[in-house]
Parts: C-alpha cells; structure tokens; sequence
C-alpha cells in the first residue's frame, strides 16, 4: 500500500506512504488515484485531503523509476494532477513536510493548500538538466507572480512555506496551521465542502507589467549565468509561456521542452552525478544496518593548512576538536588561520557571531598525546613521508582507547602499511580530504585490507554528517583520485615536449569546461609536492616515462604561487597567472636537447590526451577493483578534481562520446612515437566493453 485512505467527519484523508519522501512512484499515483475515485463516489464524503505520511508530502518523482517505462505508466504525474483538478469535490493539499517538485506540482493540482511552517518548498528539476515537465512552469506563476516563480524554478532552491505565505498577493496557500496539520486541513476542508465553482490554479490569471523587457533581461542574466547548461535558459522561455499562451498550450509547451532536454548530455551528466552521488555511500559488503561507532570528540594530529581545514568541518557540525602539535608556534599559527577562516565568513556575512562563537568554544588544543587518548577519532595529518607517518601511529596505537579510529589523511601512502604500525589494523583507515579541506566536498575514504566494516560504515556516515561526498578506493598507491591525474599529468607533460605551451594545454581543457587547467592546477597546489612523487617514482618505477620540464621547473625553485613563480609569473598578493618567457625557453631548449622539432596541437588533441588518461586508468582502477563503480570515480573527479560538472565525470564522458571511439582515439595516441605507448594500450575492461557495445554505466 503506496496510500492510506480513512474518512474523517466527511472529510477523505488520502496519505502518501511511500518513505523516505513519498515519492510519486506508479504504486503511489494509483493508490491516490483510486483514493479520490472512492472519496467522489462515497456519498457521505464532502471534502478530500491530500497529505504525506513522515516528514514529508512529497519529494517529487520516485528516484528509483528514474527512465523507467513505470515512470509513465498511466496513471502518469500529468493524468493524476487533472484528475486531482477535475475532482468533483474540493481537494485540499495539506503540506506536512518536503514539497519538492512533482510534489508541489501535484498541490498545485488541488483546489486549496494549507502547509505547516517552515516546510521546504522547491521545483529543483533544473539541478539535473530538466525543467518542472508537469506543469510547474505554468501554474506556480499563476500562485506567486510571474517573478518569485522564475527565480525559484531557475534556481531549484528550497525557500519556507511560511516565507512564501508571507509574500502580499500570494494565492499558493490558503492557510498555515500551527500543531495538528491534518486537523486543521480537515477543519478548513468542511468550511469549503459546498463552495462552487472549485478554484483551480489552472483558471487563474497571470502577467507582468513589461513582459517582454522583464523576459529578455531575465534570459540574458540566466544565459550568463548557466554557461554550458541548457535547462536554466529553458526555464525562462517555459515560464515566459505561461503569460503568453494560454494554459493547455503553455502546458504542452513546457512538456515539448522538458522531453528535449531529457535527451541532452548535460541532462544525462548531471542525472548521472546525481545518482553517483546516492550510489557512493552503498559498498556492496557492507550492508545498511552496520553498526556504527559513537563519533562525540574527534582528535587532529597538525595544525597545519590540511590539519585546521579538516579540523573545521567537525567543528561545522558541531563535534569537538583537539588539534595536537609539536611546537606552541604551529598550534598558535594553526588556530589563528581558524579564526582568519571564520572572521572571513562573519564579514561577508555567511556566519553569524554568535555562531563563530560556539564553533571556537569547541575547539581545544594540545603539545601532549595523554590530552587526546579519549577521542573516538583521531585523524593523521602530518608530512606526507612513512616514516613520519610511522611514528605518529605508534604513538597513537600506545595511547589511543580501544574502539577508537585511527585515520590517516595520506593522500598516496599505502595504508596497510600504516596500519601494519599498529596492534589495532581493524581500526585503521584513510581519510584523504582535499585542499582546502573546509571547502572542498570529496572525501577519499581509503579501505585498508584488515579495516573493519563497522569503520568504514562509521567515517561514511560521518562524511555525510560533515557534508562531505565520501567515496570509499581501495589501498594502491594515490587512490582513485591522485592515481588517475599522475596519467593526466604525464601527458600534459609530453604535450609541452612536443610542442605545446603551458598556456595552450590550460586553454584548452579550461575551455573543455575544467575549473583549472593541469599547470595552474600544479601552481595551486605547489610544484614540489609532483616533484617529491616523481622522486620515489624514479626508483619504484625506473620504466615510466615522464617530461623533465617539471623537474627542471622545481630546480629552479620556481614550486608555483607560493614562491611566485611556477609554470607562470604571479605579482604579490595576486593568483593571475601571467605566461613566463623564461618557462617557455627553458621547454624550448628542452625539446632541442630532446632533438625535436615542435609541431601545432589542436584543442581537441590536448583534450582528449588528457582526459582520455584519466579514463584508461580509471578502467585499470575498475578491473582492480579499487573503485566498486564507475559513478564512484566520476563523483572523485566531479567533487575533488574540477572536472566539468556537465560532462558527469570522464567515465561518464566516455560513454558519451562511445567506447569504441575511445579506444580508436587511444591507438591513434599510442601511435604517436613521442608518446607513452604501453600506457595507450587500453585497459582490458576498456577493450572488452567497446568490443562488446557496452559502456562503463
């Protein structure tokens, strides 16, 4: 049973039952589909509520019939609304909870609405590519006008329900019921059971002052703002409709739009990111109901850039931290970038001071190991060189209690190895965040060979209560992430030896939609860090290739922002990258040395080496089963690497472009003799689902 059904004093009570957020799947719209039929032909019913059972009325479309032939099935969303409007008695929308897209659409169906407060109210289908396709776009600007309307459906952003019940002129609620909703909606129902005509959205009317000059600015500042997103833009024209058409055109207009961005790439990408992100937090072996440990203090080992980062999230959310340090200087210099994080927000206003306050009071600090022996998590953020990382866990396998979790944020190291320092292996996992660590979403949860399941179900849990996209890889040297963007890194490498600039390779993958192209992304995070990895891959890995140019870059102590100079030329206090001449010649005789003339490189080769990288080495992380799915890896990439968010990550991107040419792209690669062939032989799962037609999704 998708809907329960009672009568209340002649009134009708259809609830939603279908957790967590009532969405409208096929057995929901039939069960509130036969719920109204019974109530129509029950004489002794005079009014119809419609509510949602939990915390919610309805989240819209159910996620799991997605693309799905159910998600049509008649009764199909449209039906049910002008079912729902064409009742013969009034229906009366009573909003208890979430009231999100195909959820509001459905309210907007009822004659009346009456909403508890502070309920989120949203048509959020521009977040994934679409726009409101069941009437959305037409009806709710005959509720809120025409301008409060766009602004929500070209955002897809939550605003309260007392908010907009506030706005003058709104008719989107007739009521806001404090305590008891259902019995305040079915009070409210029995005083508008014998009112006629039934007052339907549909027949309500809708303008604007300067239609045509509000429209064209509001296009032009959405089309600015949308960039490569073809939804946003949509969602003017579709509303634009509803003061220019009348309903039934508008109405079939909105749908003509909605089933065309369905086919569009962007609309696949983020449908794509959406569920990847749903997808992260289900490991195959560990099931749902694992118990999970109490996480109520948390210790940081470094009050460095990555230790105070890490440090604020928990302090975000409310945990208490003790940062631990080895010198008073680096805690004092720890805590006062805390606080320099934290004024910054309270300035711009994005945190209130009373709530600055509260973040600091649970923040303590420390030179001694006795001081944190009591926290349930302690998290490793020191240099990043075993035999630092050594004596940070021994010392904490001496005083740790037992149960707590020992986590590293080593972003390469091999975490059996770390966990071989201690007596405790189970309790032992990688904690990878990303820099900055208080801005950053992704989460590299690294899962050592001997971590206990209830561990890994605790840091995924807890990544969700920090806000974090937590996505679990297994133990190899850089994880996903760093694994994957070594390859990455390479290439751009051999592209300046054959010919390219810098400037060139970063143009062309920015321009491919990469919030930082590879050398400014190498100038961010600091040249000597690559130089160091290179380092110990010389030894381990005496057979791969790699340019010089970056070591020869770091040699000349040129190691990016920091120092004010790396692949480019900065002026103090400023991040513009300015191309260097004295970069430029520094390849130049490189490549003479090499004995190589350059040649020209066209955008569409740079991009497709680079990121065609990232994806046969994604196939090689698959087949090992490092990643458990390939959404995991996109979601690495869409969250911790800049990846374009509309291109859904590069696995995501080459199923897009087909795996077949995929891998004809790679044997035009690997022909090239200045080029890495071994490393162009595509992986064997990559060879296997392009000879199949399949694809990694």
């Amino acid at each position: 049973m998708s809907a329960s059904y009672e009568v209340r004093d002649g009134v009708a009570v259809i609830a939603l039952q279908n957790p967590p957020v009532n969405g409208l799947s096929y057995e929901t719209r039939r069960a509130i589909a036969d719920g109204l039929e019974r109530a129509q032909a029950d004489a002794a019913v005079h009014a119809i509520v419609l509510t949602g059972s939990g915390k919610a009325f309805s989240g819209g479309a159910d996620i799991r019939e997605f693309g799905s032939p159910k998600s049509v099935t008649e009764p199909n969303l449209l039906s049910l609304i002008k079912l729902t409007e064409n009742a013969t008695k009034p229906v009366v929308a009573a909003i208890n909870g979430v009231c999100m897209g195909g959820g509001l659409e459905l309210a907007l169906g009822c004659h009346y609405r009456v909403t508890a407060p502070k309920v989120p109210v949203a048509l959020p289908e521009v977040k994934i590519g679409l726009i409101p396709g069941a009437g959305g776009t037409q009806r709710l600007p005959r509720v809120l006008g025409v301008e409060t309307a766009l602004n929500m459906i070209v955002s897809g952003e939550p605003v309260p329900s007392d908010v907009l019940a506030a706005l003058p002129g709104q008719k989107l609620f007739d009521k806001v019921v404090e305590g008891d909703l259902v019995a305040g909606a079915t009070a409210f129902a029995k005083t508008v059971s014998d009112k006629r005509p039934l007052p339907r959205v549909r027949d309500m009317k809708v303008s604007h002052p300067s239609a045509d000059a509000y429209f064209q600015f509001a296009r032009n500042t959405v089309k600015a703002m949308a960039k490569n997103f073809p939804a946003p833009p949509k969602c003017v024209d579709a509303v634009q409709a509803s003061v220019t058409r009348k309903i039934d055109d508008g109405l079939a207009y909105e749908l003509e739009i909605f089933k065309a961005l369905m086919l569009t790439p962007e609309c696949k990408a983020l449908r794509h990111a959406f569920f990847g992100e749903r997808a992260a937090s289900k490991i195959p072996d560990v099931p749902e109901d694992t118990p999970q440990r109490k996480i109520a203090k948390v210790a940081v080992i470094g009050a460095g850039t990555m230790g105070g980062g890490i440090s604020m999230n928990f302090l975000n959310a409310g945990i208490p931290v003790t940062i631990l340090e080895m010198k008073q200087e680096a805690l004092e210099r720890g805590v006062a970038t805390i606080r320099k994080n934290y004024e910054a927000q309270v300035k711009k206003g994005k945190l209130k001071t009373d709530k600055y306050d509260q973040r600091m009071a649970l923040l303590k600090t420390t030179l001694s190991y006795d001081d944190i022996k009591d926290a349930d998590l302690v998290i490793e953020a020191v240099f990043e060189d075993m035999g630092v990382k050594e004596k940070v866990f021994k010392k904490l396998d001496e005083v740790m209690k037992p149960g707590a979790i020992l986590a590293s944020n080593t972003s390469t190291l091999d975490v059996n190895r770390i966990a071989a320092f201690t007596q405790r292996p189970q309790d032992v996992i990688g904690m990878h965040f990303f820099s900055p660590a208080n801005v950053m979403k992704l989460l590299e949860v690294v899962r050592g060979s001997k971590t206990a399941k209830d561990v890994l179900a605790t840091v995924m849990a807890l990544g969700k209560t920090i806000k974090k996209t937590a996505v679990v890889s297994g133990v190899c040297d850089g994880f996903i992430g760093n694994r994957m963007i070594e390859q990455y890194s390479r290439q751009a490498g051999f592209l300046l030896d054959e010919g390219c600039t810098p400037a060139q390779v970063d143009r062309a993958i920015e321009r491919f939609g990469f919030a930082m192209g590879p050398f400014r992304m190498g100038d961010l995070a600091g040249n000597d860090i690559g130089w160091a990895i290179r380092k110990r891959r010389y030894v381990e890995h005496p057979n791969l290739r790699y340019s010089k140019t970056a070591d020869l870059l770091c040699e000349m102590g040129r190691f990016g922002q920091k120092t004010g100079a790396g692949w480019y030329d900065y002026q103090p206090g400023k991040r513009d990258a300015i191309p260097s001449p004295v970069v430029d010649k520094m390849i130049e005789d490189y490549r003479k040395e090499l004995g190589r003339a350059p040649r020209k490189i066209g955008d569409d080769e740079i991009v497709h080496r680079l990121v065609y990288a990232l994806v046969n080495e994604g196939a090689h992380i698959l087949e090992e089963g490092i990643a458990s799915k390939a959404s995991d890896i996109d979601m690495v990439y869409l969250t911790g690497y800049g990846f374009p968010l509309h291109r859904g990550g590069p696995m995501c991107y080459a199923d897009t472009q087909g795996l077949f040419n995929v891998v004809q792209a790679m044997k035009r690669f690997a022909a090239n003799p200045h080029d890495d062939a071994q490393f162009w032989k595509p992986a064997p799962l990559l060879a296997r689902l392009a000879a199949e037609g399949k694809s990694f999704t």
